[in-house]
C-alpha cells in the first residue's frame, strides 16, 4: 500500500514505530536544534561551559567581564507551535509515487509527534482557496490525528481563475498568534506575490521555519516530446514540445529566476528554510536540517535566510 492510500491512523502508527525511532537514534534525544531558535525568551546568563552552543555567547558581557558568558533560555516545555499549512491544488502534484501533499502530511505528523512527546502544544491554520480551518493548540494523539485527517482531505474544487494567496495564510498567522511560538510554514510557495512581508512580520516575533516543497519535474524539464501540461492552480492546459531546446532553455531560465526570487524573499524575511523534494527521505532531511541549524551561526548574522535541502545543501 502506498503512502498516499494509507489512513491517518496507519500512517501515524508507521511513523511511531519506524520514523521516530530512526530520529531518536540520529538526534540522541536532542530536539532543541529543531525546535529552539533565536526567538525564545531569555532566562539568565551563566559562565560558558564545555559543549555549550557558541551561538548563545553574550559577547558584550564576555568582553566586559573577560570571561565567556552564555545566554540561557526558558525550557522547551513552554513551547507552543503552529503549523501554517498550504493545501492548495498545486500540493497534489507529484511526478512519481509521492505528491507534495503526501510529503507535507508525513513531515507535519513527524514534527507534531515530536512536539507531543515533550508535552508541547501545537495547532494549525489551513489554507485551501482561503484560510478555512483553525485547529487551536493542544496536545495528545487525538490532536495529531485531527491535523492529519484535515490535511489528507481533498479540497473542494476552486474556480478556474483562482490562484493561491499565501499572503492570506501568513497574515492570519500574524493576527492569530499572540504568544511567542514556533511557526512552521509548509508550502510549495507557488502563489501570488506579496507574502514576503507577513512572513517577515512573523519572524520578528516567532521562531519561523519555512518548509518549501517541490517536485524534481518542477526544476528540470526532460525531453519527452509533445506534452500537455496543466496549471495545478487554475487548471489551464497548454500543449508544449519538450523536444524543443529553445523551449527547455526558456523553462530553465524561468526556474532560475523563480529560485532567485524565492531565495531573496526568504532572506528578506530572515527565516530558516528546509527544501523538501517529493523524492527526499523525511528522516534524512530532518537530521541534516538539525545538524546544519546547529552549526549555522556563521550564517545567522544580518537576519539572512539559511536554506537546508533534503540532500544537505546549504
Amino acid at each position: 500500500m502506498s503512502k498516499s492510500t494509507q489512513t491517518p491512523e496507519a500512517i501515524l502508527r508507521r511513523i511511531e514505530l519506524t520514523v521516530l525511532r530512526r530520529l531518536d537514534g540520529l538526534l540522541h534525544g536532542d530536539y532543541h536544534t529543531l525546535f529552539r531558535g533565536p526567538g525564545v525568551d531569555l532566562a539568565d546568563l551563566r559562565e560558558y561551559q564545555y559543549h555549550d552552543d557558541v551561538r548563545h555567547i553574550d559577547w558584550n558581557v564576555t568582553a566586559r567581564l573577560q570571561t565567556p558568558y552564555v545566554k540561557e533560555y526558558y525550557e522547551e516545555r513552554e513551547l507552543t507551535a503552529w503549523f501554517l499549512l498550504d493545501l492548495s491544488p498545486s500540493e497534489d502534484f507529484g511526478s512519481q509515487t509521492v505528491s507534495k501533499r503526501t510529503q507535507a502530511v508525513e513531515l507535519t505528523t513527524v514534527l507534531a509527534s515530536m512536539l507531543n512527546r515533550h508535552g508541547n502544544r501545537f495547532g494549525a491554520l489551513f489554507y485551501g482557496s482561503s484560510v478555512d480551518t483553525v485547529i487551536p493548540p493542544s496536545t495528545g494523539r487525538r490532536q495529531i490525528l485531527q491535523l492529519m485527517h484535515r490535511m489528507m482531505r481533498r479540497a473542494a474544487p476552486v474556480p478556474q481563475s483562482a490562484a493561491t494567496r499565501l499572503y492570506d495564510l501568513l497574515q492570519t498567522g500574524v493576527h492569530a498568534m499572540h504568544r511567542r511560538s514556533l511557526v512552521v510554514v509548509v508550502s510549495d510557495f507557488i502563489t501570488q506575490p506579496g507574502w514576503e512581508r507577513p512572513l517577515a512580520m512573523l519572524a520578528q516575533r516567532h521562531d519561523v521555519i519555512a518548509v518549501r516543497l517541490y517536485d524534481p519535474l518542477e526544476m528540470a524539464l526532460p525531453d519527452l516530446g509533445l506534452l500537455t501540461i496543466q496549471d495545478a492552480e487554475t487548471a489551464e492546459q497548454l500543449l508544449v514540445d519538450t523536444h524543443d531546446k529553445a523551449f527547455r532553455s526558456r523553462f530553465a531560465a524561468a526556474v532560475e529566476a523563480r529560485e532567485k526570487a524565492l531565495h531573496d524573499a526568504f532572506t528578506y524575511a530572515g527565516v530558516d528554510v528546509l527544501e523538501l523534494s517529493t523524492e527526499d527521505d523525511i528522516v534524512d532531511a530532518l537530521f541534516r536540517f538539525s545538524e546544519l541549524r546547529r552549526h549555522a551561526a556563521r550564517l545567522a548574522t544580518g537576519g539572512s535566510a539559511r536554506t537546508f535541502a533534503g540532500q544537505g545543501r546549504l
